[in-house]
């Protein structure tokens, strides 16, 4: 029984294509042509979403002078979050230009909300779906919230256990939501391919019941692509239109056409996938013509013994199996025999 999930229409799940969402986050370096530019380059992708953050700095956290309000090691050490939120964040008058930038590809559009105001805001653009991040999975009243709006939810589980997972879940079903997707998140930026735990995808989906799929930080594709052999149907990615330019997340995105291949590598995947198979045309199909068999390579007359000599396993594969060849040997031929027929069993006796 496969979990019920959709995004305005859109089937997910494992029997279906991926869906893949192209994370604009912070990428737009402050520039809304560049972020149009962004959701432009995202629909020649072939993604399924863009997806934006709706928070400010001042409602992701506060100006305040204090050591735990500083970043200390990796991509950001040393910013305060909320200067790097200060320059991450997509002015909310933006949104409205973004959301019609990605009608007009008909790309769907949704963001994920950092607070209530976020919601209520979101909520006036009737977005198709919406976001938890990992950081937010513990925020049980916005998950609520988020749920009373009867749309389909997914949430990253990036620093989550498994009872948080469970409060974020409960939470999201109290407050009404149906339709859940889970995404497995390492929140690293950027990850690293050997801690990233592929299999959890398949132990959510095991242990929750709900669609699950792949928020991914690591650099380049292959992590995503291998994701779709454990079982994620939604592939979450952030692009950039060159890392060159720089910006808060340019270092772990993918450029336009990194991220086409991505596309398409995740889709070619799951094509692959198939279900098993051991019959002629699971294994071979026509080409199992070409397999070895058991051959006349001599002329052998009628009433001669067939020896190695004059009976070999060689390919085409319409004589005898090569298994036969011990029973073969040593029997006398029935007629005349010439060079290059298919052993059969009515030939020797």
């Amino acid at each position: 029984m496969h979990p019920k999930f959709s995004i305005a229409g859109r089937s997910i799940g494992t029997e279906h294509s991926p869906y893949i969402i192209a994370e604009l986050s912070g990428n737009h370096n402050g520039d809304l042509d560049r972020a149009l530019a962004l959701v432009d380059a995202a629909a020649t992708t072939g993604a399924d979403a863009v997806k934006l953050q709706t928070y400010t700095a001042d409602t992701i956290t506060i100006d305040v002078d204090r050591p735990e309000f500083r970043i200390s090691g990796g991509l950001w050490d040393g910013r305060s979050l909320h200067e790097l939120y200060q320059e991450a964040s997509t002015p909310w008058d933006w949104h409205k230009a973004l959301f019609a930038r990605a009608k007009s590809h008909n790309l769907h559009c949704f963001s994920s909300p950092f607070d209530p105001t976020a919601v209520d805001f979101l909520a006036g653009f009737n977005v198709p779906a919406y976001k938890i991040a990992s950081f937010e999975l513990v925020d049980t009243p916005l998950i609520r919230k988020v749920a009373a709006q009867g749309k389909p939810m997914i949430m990253s589980t990036g620093v989550a256990n498994y009872a948080e997972i469970e409060d974020a879940l409960r939470a999201a079903r109290e407050g009404g939501a149906t339709e859940i997707c889970l995404l497995h998140c390492i929140s690293a930026y950027p990850a690293k391919p050997e801690e990233m735990r592929l299999g959890t995808i398949e132990a959510l989906a095991k242990a929750f019941g709900v669609t699950v799929g792949l928020s991914d930080h690591t650099l380049g594709s292959a992590v995503a692509v291998a994701s779709i052999a454990r079982g994620a149907t939604v592939i979450e990615k952030h692009m950039t239109l060159a890392r060159a330019d720089g910006g808060p997340d340019a270092d772990f995105s993918l450029e336009p056409d990194e991220f086409t291949q991505l596309v398409a590598d995740c889709r070619m995947a799951h094509a692959a996938l198939g279900e098993p198979r051991f019959d002629r045309a699971g294994v071979g199909g026509t080409n199992a013509t070409f397999r070895r068999s058991l051959y006349i390579v001599e002329d052998v007359a009628e009433g001669a013994v067939l020896t190695e000599a004059n009976l070999r396993s060689i390919r085409p594969g319409l004589g005898l199996a090569p298994k036969h060849l011990p029973s073969a040997l040593g029997k006398t031929a029935n007629r005349t025999l010439k060079r290059g027929e298919p052993l059969a069993w009515d030939m020797f006796s």
